[in-house]
């Protein structure tokens, strides 16, 4: 069985709060999104969350890796303004 290394602190603001408004937010406006976290990666202290969207009004799909779920979410929100699409956060 894994143990569990550590667990990162809820902040109290942190944009993780708002990953699943996020996804369902995009997934009306007709974008493919999921945010997850590799096993593998954190293993191998690499960055182990993954933000990846697709389709509706994005002109190409886009991904943001990160250390963390607020810093993944955080990178991907400014990949989305860069494509076009101002998520409501």
């Amino acid at each position: 069985m894994a143990t569990r290394k550590h667990r990162w602190p809820k902040t109290q603001d942190g944009i993780e709060d708002a990953a699943l408004p996020i996804l369902e937010w995009l997934a009306e406006q007709g974008v493919h999104a999921t945010l997850r976290v590799d096993a593998d990666r954190l293993a191998e202290n690499r960055p182990s969350w993954t933000f990846a969207a697709s389709g509706g009004p994005l002109p190409h799909g886009i991904r943001a890796d990160g250390a963390t779920p607020d810093q993944c979410l955080s990178m991907a929100l400014a990949e989305l303004r860069t494509a076009g699409i101002n998520v409501p956060y």
